[in-house]
């Protein structure tokens, strides 16, 4: 799959898509918008992928955000907003029922560090610069930064970033809890294989689960949010998968999961 501002490419089961904007920091114009909603669309729909890893071309930047010089003036800014309402990328992303994998080098600013909290797991680099900038701007973040990044790092520190418009580092955001690991820029990609391939080896109907199950009861009372991975634990009950991975584990052999 060939696409203007993104490479779209497999390695087995493992999808990799690279913002292609190195130009422009991978900074998301229209076009990265609707090339994305292409691609992880894409990602979504083919069964041969099970984990996909979003990073970014070039040395300096995973994705400093949004282009100013289409959504920061009028009349692009009413159409940026009519683009979001028509392909909503940012939903799209979180509803997708395979893990995504985020190796973060250089900025992750706005719209970037939104892309980054969409993936379920982020590992970086020591230098990676994390951000909301948007204050410095006089506007706020609005790409779901607010709403996310508290339901991933203590809400303190969220509005901090967001009332500030500060940068943190790669190790602060370790500390905080925004990544899993740190690691050097030589080895982001081979950690980043690493954390897919682990990945590979769970079953992909119990993934899919736990993303459902996460996804649906954030926002639930305890006691549906219960109910709700109850649910899904019987469900799970019925499944090859589920009778394969007792029968490995009773027999002391690696399961073969196959998805059913």
């Amino acid at each position: 799959m060939s696409f203007e501002t993104v490479c779209y490419e497999k390695a087995g089961s493992i999808a990799w898509l690279t913002l292609n904007r190195p130009e422009a920091l991978n900074s998301i114009n229209i076009q990265m918008r609707d090339d994305l909603w292409e691609v992880i669309t894409a990602i979504r729909d083919d069964s041969e992928v099970r984990v996909a890893v979003i990073c970014g071309a070039g040395d300096r930047s995973f994705s400093a955000g949004g282009d100013l010089t289409e959504f920061g003036t009028a009349p692009s800014l009413v159409h940026a907003r009519r683009a979001r309402q028509q392909r909503d990328l940012w939903n799209l992303i979180l509803g997708i029922d395979k893990p995504l994998i985020a190796a973060v080098h250089g900025f992750a600013l706005g719209a970037g560090l939104e892309l980054a909290l969409c993936c379920d797991i982020r590992i970086a680099t020591e230098e990676a610069c994390f951000g909301l900038p948007e204050v410095k701007l006089a506007y706020i973040p609005s790409s779901g930064e607010t709403q996310l990044l508290p339901r991933i790092v203590p809400s303190a520190i969220a509005k901090e970033m967001a009332l500030t418009g500060n940068p943190i580092d790669g190790r602060t955001a370790l500390r905080i809890g925004l990544v899993r690991d740190i690691v050097s820029r030589n080895r982001l990609k081979e950690e980043a294989t690493n954390l897919a391939e682990l990945l590979l080896t769970r079953a992909p109907l119990a993934i899919r689960a736990v993303k459902e199950g996460v996804r649906r009861g954030i926002d639930l009372p305890l006691a549906e949010g219960l109910a709700l991975e109850h649910r899904l634990t019987t469900r799970l009950l019925t499944t090859a998968d589920a009778k394969e991975g007792l029968a490995a584990s009773t027999q002391g052999r690696k399961p073969q999961f196959q998805g059913i």
